[in-house]
């Protein structure tokens, strides 16, 4: 009997040696009842049996938490656990902007799985905005606003899904900076919204033109293309009550570059491609041709905050 006694403590013991700092203390105490029961047991006390069950099952319970827990590597001699992580980030790239915001799941301090939406703008590849830089001579002048010839439709879009990130160094020192890879994969709900110009319009015998707002249609396609009737863009609420939608996918992957002297602070640029691809085609210009696809390389920046 006193030979089980001591190969019972033993493995408490080795047990506890292998937790971590924030556990030994509570699973220390619960090491103490257990001894104890353990001797009364010898003595033949029942309710010392079920106070053994019980150390026993916590301590059980302890071990398998703290096996789920997080210790991220610490930059200091103290170490914090992270759980998540929430990030706001504004991306550029080569045919427009986004600003975004994740929430994610550190799985360990080299791997992140997270959830994310963004909303942004895509243009054309060859569509650029131009000014005429006309007046009208009504009695109250106006000048003409930037526009984009041949522009039919503006496209924003709205993107949700799932990324990972995952690290390939750490942080040794302060201030230094940690590398690793980011994708992410999703669906992209593209919003269209049709493209409005002022043209001037002369009625017969008229010798001042009446401005007018309109957006791009076959019988009108002459007009809306003709440079000497186009006065500039229209105001951004024109076709806010004609939206449409098209549904698609996305992705994206990149280098990413993390840094600064506080783990629970985030601070990181990204750099790399990212392509949406829609179901049909995506009318954005009358004069070019439209592809159901786009493929840029892309700037980010985020900030965030782990806890």
């Amino acid at each position: 009997m006193l030979e089980t006694y001591f190969k019972i403590i033993g493995i408490h013991n080795l047990i506890i040696s292998s937790l971590s700092p924030q556990y030994k203390s509570l699973v220390s105490k619960l090491h103490i009842i257990t001894n104890s029961s353990i001797l009364s047991l010898m003595n033949g006390f029942r309710l010392n049996r079920v106070l053994l069950i019980l150390s026993t099952m916590l301590l059980a319970i302890c071990v398998a938490d703290a096996q789920r827990t997080i210790l991220p590597k610490p930059i200091g001699e103290e170490s914090l656990v992270y759980e998540t992580e929430r990030i706001g980030e504004i991306r550029l790239h080569s045919n427009g902007f986004s600003l975004g915001y994740s929430v994610g799941d550190i799985e360990t301090w080299y791997r992140t799985r997270y959830y994310y939406f963004d909303f942004g703008t895509l243009k054309h590849p060859k569509e650029y905005a131009q000014n005429f830089k006309f007046f009208n001579t009504g009695f109250f002048q106006e000048s003409s606003k930037p526009f984009v010839y041949g522009k039919r439709n503006r496209l924003y879009t709205l993107r949700a899904g799932i990324g990972k990130k995952r690290y390939f160094s750490e942080k040794a020192r302060k201030k230094s900076v940690v590398v690793g890879l980011n994708y992410e994969y999703g669906f992209t709900i593209g919003i269209l919204k049709p493209y409005y110009l002022k043209l001037r319009n002369f009625e017969d015998g008229a010798v001042e033109s009446e401005i007018v707002e309109e957006k791009y249609s076959e019988e009108n396609h002459d007009r809306f293309l003709d440079e000497t009737a186009i006065f500039g863009g229209a105001e951004f609420r024109y076709g806010l009550d004609e939206l449409k939608l098209k549904p698609g996918f996305h992705g994206k992957i990149g280098a990413h570059f993390s840094w600064g002297n506080q783990d629970n602070l985030i601070k990181a640029v990204e750099v790399g491609i990212m392509g949406d691809l829609f179901l049909s085609k995506v009318p954005i210009m009358v004069t070019e041709i439209n592809k159901p696809y786009f493929l840029n390389v892309y700037l980010t920046l985020q900030i965030g905050k782990r806890s």
